[in-house]
């Protein structure tokens, strides 16, 4: 499959990302990807950013394919038990963070637990950090095996975002357009 085929939606995580934050850099770049917005991003509600990418992949008149960043991946877990009957391509989780951990660190996410381990039923892709401040790789190991996700290892990259130096994020870049091909 080609980015063209699809529609992309980018499901940003806690805060929304910066302007320089690679998803953001991706959307204006890739045609047929778009935000899905949350109505806010700092004290996110776990039953309206489920319900918000359940309508958007809902909308979408082509396949679509989910990419997912940090708490957007979560929210993303939640909603793939309303999308079963949905046009899913396929997906990518980033930095998805250890919840049970990061609650302590940042309260506004303990509404997301408990994360599902039930496979997903399209194909999917993660990528992680060996040093992520929010997951160590071994709970992420945990959380694609649980997922039936390919995993894809990055490194000592910290939090995959743009205060890591993942900018514009080409590796990321490559490692999406060789799972599309795949699917």
């Amino acid at each position: 499959m080609k980015t063209g085929e699809l529609d992309i939606l980018i499901l940003p995580g806690l805060g929304g990302g910066t302007d320089d934050h690679w998803y953001r850099r991706w959307n204006s770049k890739l045609k047929t990807a778009r935000i899905v917005d949350q109505e806010d991003w700092l004290t996110p509600d776990p039953d309206a950013w489920t319900q918000n990418i359940v309508d958007a992949a809902k909308a979408a008149d082509r396949p679509v394919f989910l990419l997912a960043h940090s708490l957007g991946a979560v929210a993303l877990t939640h909603a793939a038990q309303q999308l079963s009957d949905t046009n899913i391509a396929g997906a990518m989780l980033v930095a998805m963070p250890d919840l049970p951990t990061v609650q302590e660190l940042i309260p506004e996410t303990a509404g997301f637990l408990p994360i599902p381990t039930a496979p997903l039923s399209f194909p999917s892709l993660m990528v992680a950090s060996r040093n992520d401040p929010y997951s160590s790789y071994e709970k992420a190991e945990e959380r694609a095996l649980d997922l039936g996700s390919l995993l894809i290892d990055a490194g000592d990259h910290g939090h995959i975002n743009d205060e890591s130096g993942h900018g514009p994020w080409p590796e990321g870049l490559m490692a999406l357009s060789k799972f599309l091909n795949r699917i």
